[in-house]
């Protein structure tokens, strides 16, 4: 009786182990693109940052978690043409006042559910805790699947400064707003 037992809990946990699957991303064709705006003003700075590995675990044909790792020296700046201003710039970045990347060289994100809308299961709401210099907060964001051309799509923003991203401006009426975008491509391998 303890021997069937024993194989019954093995062929159950067999048949968990299957039902999922680790689908990892393609770090060379996924991309996350940064946009910081000024508060009181049109403009701001964007560029990229590097995804350094990540994977979505899938469950029952959908996606159902996940973790990606985010390589912050790879931090870039696209819209200063100005050499020298864009490696001043993206230097900053890397500065204790904003991303700390010496001490914080990666930022991660762990998916902890994904909220379906529709039959389709091309959109949904993914609800994850993200990590910026050692401080992992919760966050949520719309996304759009396509499984057929294995992609995903997001947009959101967080509020830099629950992260300990703290700078502030030293110009008059040119603050820099709390929020960082992120505009999120993924293609998985």
């Amino acid at each position: 009786m303890k021997k069937l037992g024993i194989a019954i809990s093995l062929l159950f946990t067999m048949q968990l182990l299957h039902a999922q699957e680790k689908l990892n991303i393609d770090t060379n064709k996924s991309t996350i693109k940064w946009i910081g705006e000024l508060t009181f003003n049109f403009g701001g700075h964007d560029g990229y940052i590097n995804f350094k590995e990540g994977f979505f675990i899938k469950e029952n044909k959908v996606i159902t978690g996940g973790e990606f790792i985010i390589d912050m020296n790879s931090i870039t700046n696209t819209d200063i043409k100005e050499k020298a201003l864009k490696v001043n710039l993206v230097d900053h970045l890397k500065n204790e006042d904003f991303f700390d990347v010496k001490n914080h060289p990666t930022a991660k994100l762990k998916i902890k559910n994904v909220e379906y809308f529709n039959d389709e299961i091309y959109d949904g709401r993914i609800f994850a805790d993200l990590t910026i210099k050692d401080i992992t907060k919760p966050i949520q964001f719309f996304v759009n699947f396509n499984y057929k051309k294995q992609e995903l799509q997001a947009r959101f923003k967080i509020d830099r400064k629950e992260w300990g991203i703290n700078y502030q401006s030293k110009f008059k009426n040119s603050f820099i707003s709390d929020a960082i975008g992120f505009d999120t491509f993924i293609k998985l391998q």
